[in-house]
């Protein structure tokens, strides 16, 4: 058993934030466990995301269990495998969220967690190369981040359309304040995708005190007692121990961490003993409260040529827009998945936007090895809550680590997320359909003009929603009995144990979780060297 002074499980965002700002001290010994390869070309071009959506090289491929919400339907779960992990298979968009999501946060009974205590992290973590207020914004971190200018004539017409039914214009909604419409930040730069393996591991490979081990599935976590002494993990068929002095990160996301604490007997005992699998620690919130951003897709043909990338991207035009790319990393290969979005209010009366709208200039369909474009013209407008109520969960269906879990959403389980759909769509329409649009020759062709009661949204809706790739509280933080971590990030009656990514989050924040991700890594490695000192 090699001894190391702390085990990382997970090389994702999180987890390579952890293992960097561990490793910094040459007097700590880091081992950082990934359960994927080191790498994959297509992680480094910015539209690579389109070529790993349903790649198992890097993806889990998880699906979610059917359900009423769904008409059935099994959702895609796709979650990075890679070093970076989802960080290098995302869409690339850059939202840290509001501060009441933090706030909020702490007010739950997490001190330290406010949008005051994080706000240092987010800006110690990136480099932001763009017009904003260095009070919120970082200039020095490791995480490039990007503001693309909208020249693009059909973002533009949308800025243009937001603004005549009433959404404003926001150059920086990582600012002061997050409401309106505005081109999508992005973690690309000099043409490439900044995963957390580019911008915190690539650096810091060559240090002599991290040990990073790809293709390495973590079965067990090991323990003397109630104290976690290391991890038991599998390379090929050949299974390894690692014992840590000091503590062990779980940090493999929303999905796998709650799997690994089941797996180590720590959970719902009816469930584990069911299973086979001894109880170390009855914790029933482990693998509940999953939430996440359950996103209807509405789909506009553009009868004017022209606009779109179904036009301009396809064919020759292919050809070009690798020219542009390039060229100056501009065009459909530098992009982000959802290029421009708006951040809105379902109501007057609001403290801060509850909905989110999101465009991607094209139609896509589906095709042998993922999302193809169309052949037709168009584009399409998700609309959705941004702090959806409905929780559900997400557990282990056997003792076996390469078995996939059980996922279930219950998505609309609650009235409230119902209606806010529906609002968020409706929204969407009268953008859809604003003065600045006129010359584009839109037609709705889903969910279609004759859907037009709530009903009848919501039906479709069903039929028809996916979610945004957003899982989150699988391991919430929290001092009730139903929290599996503390504000410090500790493993509840567990000693020398914490989880640290997206599944600690007690809500979802408003937007995408990349980037409070990120922050949770950058606050867990804080503490864990605040609490070792």
């Amino acid at each position: 058993m090699h001894s190391f002074d702390y085990i990382v499980v997970g090389a994702g965002s999180a987890g390579a934030v952890v293992a960097n700002r561990l490793s910094a001290d040459a007097r700590n010994r880091v081992l950082l466990l990934e359960a994927g390869p080191a790498s994959y070309h297509w992680t480094r071009i910015p539209v690579g995301y389109a070529k790993m959506i349903t790649n198992p090289v890097v993806n889990w491929l998880y699906s979610s269990e059917p359900e009423p919400a769904t008409k059935g339907r099994r959702l895609p779960v796709p979650r990075g495998r890679v070093l970076g992990g989802s960080s290098a298979i995302n869409g690339l968009a850059f939202v840290r969220g509001q501060a009441q999501d933090f706030d909020t946060w702490a007010q739950l009974g997490n001190p330290g967690w406010s949008y005051a205590d994080v706000l240092p992290f987010f800006r110690r973590m990136e480099r932001y190369e763009g017009l904003g207020d260095d009070r919120y914004r970082g200039r020095e971190g490791p995480l490039r981040v990007t503001n693309p200018v909208p020249r693009d004539p059909l973002l533009s017409a949308l800025i243009r359309a937001a603004v005549e039914v009433g959404i404003p214009y926001n150059p920086d909604y990582n600012g002061a304040t997050q409401d309106g419409i505005a081109m999508s930040q992005a973690t690309i730069a000099a043409r490439q995708r900044m995963s957390t393996a580019a911008c915190y591991l690539d650096p810091v490979r060559r240090r002599s005190n991290l040990c990073i081990e790809t293709g390495a599935l973590a079965s067990a976590l090991l323990f003397e007692g109630r104290r976690c002494i290391g991890v038991r993990y599998a390379i090929g068929a050949e299974m390894r121990e690692a014992k840590a002095g000091r503590e062990v990160v779980v940090s493999a996301g929303s999905i796998n961490s709650p799997l690994l604490l089941e797996l180590s007997g720590i959970g719902q005992p009816e469930r584990l003993q069911a299973l086979g699998i001894a109880v170390r620690q009855a914790l029933p919130g482990v693998g509940e409260n999953l939430r996440d951003h359950y996103a209807p897709r509405t789909r506009w043909a553009v009868d004017a040529r022209g606009y779109t990338l179904n036009d301009r991207g396809r064919g020759l035009g292919l050809v070009g827009q690798a020219l542009r790319y390039l060229a100056d990393g501009s065009g459909m290969l530098g992009m982000v998945a959802a290029p421009l979005r708006a951040f809105v209010r379902s109501r007057e009366g609001l403290e801060a936007p509850d909905l989110l709208l999101g465009w991607v200039p094209m139609l896509t369909e589906p095709g042998p090895r993922g999302p193809r474009i169309a052949a037709r013209s168009g584009m399409t407008c998700y609309a959705h809550p941004m702090r959806p109520e409905s929780k559900g969960h997400i557990h282990i269906t056997s003792a076996d680590p390469r078995q996939p879990p059980a996922i279930t959403f219950n998505f609309l389980s609650s009235p409230a997320d119902a209606a806010l759909t529906v609002r968020a769509i409706r929204i969407a329409r009268q953008v859809m359909n604003a003065p600045s649009l006129t010359p584009l020759k839109l037609r709705e062709l889903a969910p279609g003009t004759t859907c037009e009661s709530d009903d009848e949204i919501i039906d479709w809706v069903k039929g028809a929603a996916e979610t945004t790739y957003h899982p989150v509280g699988t391991c919430r933080m929290g001092a009730d009995p139903q929290a599996v971590v503390d504000a410090r990030l500790r493993v509840h009656d567990i000693v020398g144990l914490r989880v640290a990514d997206s599944s600690i989050m007690p809500t979802l924040t408003s937007g995408n979780t990349n980037a409070p991700t990120i922050m949770i890594g950058e606050k867990a490695a804080a503490m864990v060297l605040e609490d070792t000192a």
